[in-house]
């Protein structure tokens, strides 16, 4: 599992797991009867990444600048911050630039990291997107 995807499952949660299929009754050798129509699948909840945040932030009790800080994110989000940690997110999720842990590349990180959320079912601020 990336990095990302620990990011993404900390906000996310877990999926849970699905139910097993309810039983179904034997076939019975009737050839008029119709077959029953199944129901859709739910459509996905949207997930407001702020408000996960924010609630996050307020069990932390660290001041953390989440809002516009790659590590601070990591940190609130249980993960390890390192340079180490940020440059694998960085190839991950296609930085081209240097992976020295510059001011550039944490922002590119926590905008990209965003926007990934976003992509994934994430409701996002705009502020946090550009």
């Amino acid at each position: 599992m990336g990095i990302f995807s620990s990011i993404k499952d900390a906000i996310f949660g877990k999926a849970k797991a699905a139910p097993a299929p309810a039983p179904q009754p034997e076939a019975t050798l009737q050839p008029q009867a119709a077959p029953q129509p199944q129901p859709a699948p739910a459509a996905p909840q949207e997930v407001d990444i702020e408000a996960v945040l924010v609630e996050l932030d307020g069990m932390d009790g660290r001041d953390l600048n989440w809002r516009t800080s790659i590590v601070d994110l990591m940190k609130l989000v249980g993960l390890e911050s390192s340079l180490a940690e940020r440059k694998e997110l960085a190839q991950e999720l296609g930085y081209t630039g240097e992976l020295d842990g510059s001011a550039e590349m944490n922002i590119w990180l926590h905008k990209r990291v965003m926007q990934e959320l976003a992509a994934n079912g994430g409701k996002v601020p705009a502020s946090m997107l550009d």
